[in-house]
């Protein structure tokens, strides 16, 4: 055998034994099936061309990447009780009060006799029957159903009675009428507040306040104003951890996904250096029939046609071109192909399918060469090449 040969197939063994995945190219199937004829044990890598099983490393590469953003489940935020000061009393379930119908006509004779029974109404509440006080004022605003003040007045009764939700309904009652009702405001406010609605309260004490001033309204609110404010802290405080923790949990979201992002782009990167590995010397594109993986060309050019001033030599070269038109004499089998799959520039105009086109065209009949000496990209690289090969430039 020749010893260009010889040396040209112990280099490819050599490749192989470094990178057994260019064992993986179909082309070499027939070397494959003949080692594994003679017992040897093959890599996994040999025989997959894509790994469609992740490595370990991948897994352990997008593991990894998930750790570096690992979500900390928080713990719930559960809101502290405010300590809060003054009494409040158990809201009333009674039915509801008997209520003037707005519809009736009010005459002189009727309102006389509401403030007669308003009267009586006012006599009982000092003498403390309260009960009795009820009766009269519900005669009054029945008499009277127009009259704001008689509702209002009524709704205090009921908060000495500690009946707030009854003051409520009275005083909602008055302020219909009259929406300007300081008296409406105040009962509802205090009823507000022995409920523990300290907020509500506290609003409804200040506008009665600015309406009709009293000292007793500005008792009930330095009680009530204090409960109001820790309420309205306690609410801002949480609120405000509630946005905080909101905001955590997007940006763990964010950094989740840009870590998935950045685990899938390492695991592609690594795939492609993979597959560049396993075909080291490989023209992209490739003529055809291909380089197979590191270097070996099967075939060499056959001697038909003629390439004018042809490859110098005698032979053909042991993986040249396969099949398709020849060069007179074929490739000279001493030549040093490291020397093209080295040149950057001639690897990077394979990858261009104009020029893969124009050399396949030269191949399957050599005297297209005529009709590409024009073309800006494909003239250089044939004379290059024809320089490695030693041939007239």
């Amino acid at each position: 055998m020749d010893a260009s040969k010889v040396n040209q197939l112990k280099h490819f063994i050599e490749q192989c034994k470094s990178n057994p995945s260019l064992l993986a190219d179909p082309s070499l199937s027939f070397f494959r099936d003949y080692l594994e004829s003679l017992g040897a044990k093959l890599p996994p890598s040999a025989y997959s061309e894509s790994r469609d099983v992740e490595s370990d490393d991948d897994i352990e590469d997008v593991a990894a990447g998930q750790e570096k953003v690992e979500e900390v489940e928080e713990d719930e935020i559960i809101e502290s009780d405010v300590e809060l000061e003054g009494e409040t009393c158990e809201p009333d379930d009674d039915p509801p009060q008997k209520m003037g119908d707005p519809s009736v006509e009010v005459t002189e004779e009727s309102r006389d006799a509401s403030q007669m029974a308003k009267v009586k109404a006012m006599e009982a509440i000092c003498e403390g029957k309260l009960d009795e006080a009820v009766e009269n004022l519900t005669e009054a605003i029945l008499l009277n159903p127009t009259s704001a003040i008689m509702y209002a007045t009524r709704a205090t009764v009921y908060i000495k009675m500690k009946k707030p939700n009854a003051a409520i309904r009275d005083a909602n009652a008055a302020l219909e009428i009259n929406p300007d009702s300081a008296k409406g405001y105040k009962s509802r406010g205090m009823a507000l507040a022995m409920l523990g609605q300290w907020e509500e309260a506290a609003k409804d004490l200040h506008v009665a306040s600015k309406l009709d001033y009293d000292e007793e309204i500005n008792a009930v609110l330095k009680k009530v104003e204090p409960n109001a404010h820790k309420i309205e802290e306690h609410r801002r405080k949480y609120e405000r951890l509630h946005k905080e923790r909101e905001e955590k949990q997007k940006e763990r979201e964010r950094q989740h996904r840009r870590a998935e992002a950045q685990a899938a782009y390492e695991k592609a990167k690594k795939q492609e250096q993979s597959s560049s590995s396993r075909n080291p010397g490989g023209m992209p594109g490739g003529f055809p029939g291909g380089f197979p993986g590191a270097g070996g060309m099967p075939g060499g050019f056959p001697g038909a046609g003629g390439m004018p001033g042809g490859f110098p030599g005698a032979g053909g070269m042991p993986g040249g071109f396969p099949g398709a038109g020849g060069m007179p004499g074929g490739v000279p089998g001493n030549v040093d192909f490291s020397k093209i799959l080295n040149d950057p520039d001639l690897m990077t105009a394979f990858s261009d399918p104009e020029v893969m086109a124009a050399l396949q065209d030269v191949m399957k009949n050599p005297a297209n060469l005529a009709k590409h000496q024009a073309n800006p990209k494909v003239a250089p690289v044939i004379a290059k090449m024809m320089s490695k090969f030693g041939g007239p430039k």
